[in-house]
Order: structure tokens, then C-alpha cells, then sequence
């Protein structure tokens, strides 16, 4: 974490387990996340990254520790903490029996944005993502991609200082990934903060800033993508990837 920049997310000795385990996952984690940052939260399958991804939105509570989300917490303050963040979730949060419009006057008014601040909002996200012509069509008939970018839309309708990203650029096209990360840019400038992760590793490393890799629940390398590089001596975050988490399959 940069000391100088304020904190947007603080992760203070966490642990959780699922009902059904003896045996604690996640054991006293740690993890600070500065405003502004690009952070990306990357490892292998059943690392932890859904996990806790799911901890820091309140979709799960933890059993001991504490999350602040600018500076609210998500155990004893929920409501406050959730008006802090938007979530795209890699599964489209979407009515696919409504219209790109509609779905955006739903979310928002769920949010509590003012109906005037919808359309406005609404049509400038639209425009961004190349969906303006489409805000009457219903969302059943979208293709993946543009689902996508539907998706991502809804995610910022409240324009939240904190911006969750599971997979958002998973099976979809080259123009709708680049429509993404450009506007992830742009509202990264503007100073929200962009949680991420993705199995993308090239990706990742274009678009963050720092990154944790995560392996049975436990950060194993923490930086900038040149900081790690440099110490590790590889030449991309796919090859240190492979020689920290090996190269065994995981599928489950």
C-alpha cells in the first residue's frame, strides 16, 4: 500500500471457513488497498479469489477480523459500507426481459440515484460502451459482448468510489474488451478505485496497478507487476505465476 494515499480498503486480520469444514480457510488475512489503485486480486482455481472477493462485498461474513470500505464497516455498518462499492460480477446481473435502458433505470432507482440523474448518467455510460442504439432492444437479444458492457454499465450507475470486477472481460470479443478497459481507465482517472480479477494474465498486467497473487488463501507476492518482476527475475506475470503456484492442474 502507498502510505500517502488514504485507504479504500482495509482487510484486518480476517478469517473465514465454510460450514461444512473443520478447518479455516482464510487464517488472520491481511490486505490494505489504496484509493485510486488498480489492484488486482489474481491466482489459481480455488485459491480464494471468489472467497474473498464475496467477504469484501458482504456477500459472506467472516468469522473473525474486520473490512472497512472507506472507512465503513462491512460486518457492523453493511448498508453504509455497500452505498461505497459496485459489483460486475462475472455471471451478467441482468433482466434479460427488459431493455439496456430499463435495466439502468432498475439498478439505479435500486441504488437510490434520482430519476434525473439516471438519464443522464445512464446515456452517457450507454454512449460509452457503444450501446446508445440499442437502449430499446431487449437484453435477451444482446450478444454476449454487449451484455458485457451492459453489465458493466450497471455497475456504475451509482457512480460508487469503489468498483469490484470479477472476470469482466471473460468470453467476450476484441472490441468489447478494449471498450472495457478503456472506460475502466477512464473511470480509474476520475478516482474510483478498480478491485479486479481475471485468469487474464496479460491483461492484468496492463491494467493494474498492484497486484496480490493469492494461493490457499494466503498472499504469496504482493507489488507492482515491476516490482514482482524485478524481483523475481521473470520476464512476464504469466511465467512467475506458473513458478509460484506450479504448473499442476486445478479444477476444482
Amino acid at each position: 500500500m502507498n502510505l500517502e494515499q488514504p485507504t479504500a480498503i482495509e482487510v484486518k486480520n480476517l478469517s473465514f471457513g465454510y460450514e461444512a469444514d473443520a478447518e479455516l480457510f482464510f487464517k488472520q488475512f491481511s490486505l490494505s488497498i489504496s484509493k485510486g489503485e488498480r489492484f488486482g486480486l489474481l491466482g489459481p482455481n480455488g485459491a480464494g479469489k471468489t472467497t474473498l472477493m464475496n467477504l469484501l462485498t458482504g456477500v459472506l461474513l467472516p468469522k473473525q477480523g474486520n473490512i472497512l470500505i472507506s472507512g465503513e464497516s462491512i460486518v457492523q455498518q453493511p448498508i453504509l459500507a455497500k452505498m461505497k462499492f459496485g459489483l460486475v460480477p462475472q455471471a451478467h446481473s441482468l433482466y434479460p426481459e427488459l431493455t439496456a435502458m430499463e435495466n439502468l433505470n432498475f439498478f439505479g432507482a435500486w441504488s437510490g440515484v434520482k430519476q434525473r440523474d439516471i438519464e443522464t448518467r445512464a446515456k452517457h455510460f450507454l454512449e460509452k460502451m457503444g450501446l446508445w442504439e440499442s437502449r430499446n432492444k431487449l437484453v435477451l437479444k444482446f450478444s454476449g459482448g454487449m451484455k458485457s458492457r451492459l453489465n458493466l454499465a450497471v455497475g456504475v450507475i451509482h457512480e460508487p468510489e469503489i468498483l469490484f470486477l470479477d472476470e469482466p472481460t471473460s468470453a467476450v470479443d476484441v472490441q468489447s474488451r478494449h471498450a472495457i478497459l478503456s472506460f475502466l481507465r477512464t473511470l480509474n482517472n476520475a478516482g474510483t478505485t478498480l478491485v479486479y480479477t481475471s485468469h487474464l494474465l496479460s491483461e492484468a498486467e496492463q491494467l493494474c496497478t498492484r497486484i496480490a497473487l493469492i494461493d490457499e488463501a494466503k498472499i504469496i507476492a504482493e507489488g507492482t507487476v515491476q516490482e514482482l518482476l524485478k524481483a523475481s527475475g521473470k520476464e512476464n506475470l504469466e511465467t512467475l505465476f506458473l513458478s509460484l503456484t506450479g504448473r499442476n492442474f486445478r479444477d476444482s
